[in-house]
């Protein structure tokens, strides 16, 4: 064997935690784990993606699982959890989908080829696909170090943007607190040392976005398996808040639909090393309907419309890069 891609579902990383999964997924066909095992031998072919057709992908009947109103609501009880001393952060993500026609395939390398993509891939099976543009490390194992990457805080790609984003007190505290999160999540783990953090709140560009990330990371000192290293970090606390598992609650108890193949972990498993994106900017495609995500973290401060704003500006690039679609 030389190695393996690995899909684990948001889900998958709630039961992990021992937290309620959330609503059912609305992509069903896509198993909440998928190994996928590379050895040296003759290769063999791929699953079609679901249901090959002819003509570039054409998006018809596009529907959010909640409004921009609903979306702005559940903002809002967000905070008053917040107020209520139930959680310091959470993480809200919504769900759109759309009817195609045509040929997905094009359309998956185009979203997986997206700029700044650190993961970006495609991972299909019997009836379904996905493709992937993450940028953000959930976990990596390399040369005896463990680390994980936190992306938390997004602006524009623009001078103006990106000045927004450093001197934001706001997206600074939020960014500080998943950092917070993840060096307790490491420090958990066993085999490791000190946990480190190798840089705090760089600025880097997703597309047309700036996004800040740190680097978080601790030296091995004994054997960790692969179950010890996803107990520790998932869900991702980029993508579920602080304490995690009053989060991963509230997510359950206020998102309209379950996150599917978003959210989760999505990479390779090699001999010696491992390095897992969290599957955020990833879109789903079944035998009906292509499936997009996305949301972002919500703390006292935050004010409902701009994060309805906000997860519609982490969506753009992906319906972008699918193709042209209508509203429904």
């Amino acid at each position: 064997m030389c190695g393996a891609a690995l899909y684990v579902s948001a889900a998958a990383g709630a039961h992990l935690l021992g937290a309620p999964p959330g609503p059912p997924s609305p992509v069903p066909a896509v198993p909440d784990v998928v190994a996928v095992v590379y050895t040296h031998g003759p290769r063999h072919a791929e699953p079609p993606v679901p249901r090959p057709r002819r003509g570039g992908l054409h998006l018809t009947d596009r529907r959010p699982s909640w409004t921009p109103a609903r979306h702005a609501l559940a903002v809002g009880e967000a905070r008053a959890a917040i107020a209520r001393g139930d959680v310091y952060q959470v993480n809200l993500v919504g769900h759109e989908r759309a009817a195609y026609s045509g040929d997905p395939r094009p359309a998956l390398r185009r979203v997986a080829t997206l700029r700044g993509a650190r993961y970006g891939g495609i991972l299909t099976g019997p009836g379904w696909a996905l493709a992937t543009a993450s940028p953000e490390t959930l976990v990596e194992v390399r040369d005896g170090r463990v680390l994980t990457r936190p992306i938390k805080g997004t602006r524009p790609a623009t001078a103006a943007g990106r000045a927004e984003l450093l001197g934001s007190a706001k997206e600074r505290a939020e960014h500080v607190m998943i950092v917070d999160l993840e060096r307790n999540d490491l420090a958990m783990l066993p085999g490791t040392g000190p946990v480190t953090v190798e840089e705090l709140y760089a600025v880097r560009r997703w597309c047309d976005l700036w996004q800040a990330e740190s680097t978080v990371s601790a030296p091995l000192v004994d054997k960790v398996s692969l179950a010890d290293l996803l107990r520790a970090v998932a869900p991702g606390g980029s993508v579920t808040g602080a304490p995690k598992r009053s989060a991963v609650e509230h997510i359950a108890r206020l998102e309209p639909v379950g996150r599917g193949v978003s959210m989760g972990a999505l990479g390779w498993v090699g001999t010696g090393h491992l390095d897992l994106g969290l599957s955020i900017r990833t879109v789903a495609v079944d035998a009906t309907a292509v499936h997009v995500w996305a949301g972002g973290g919500i703390t006292w401060s935050s004010d409902p419309w701009a994060e309805v704003a906000e997860a519609a500006a982490k969506a753009a690039p992906i319906w972008a890069a699918l193709g042209s679609s209508t509203r429904g």
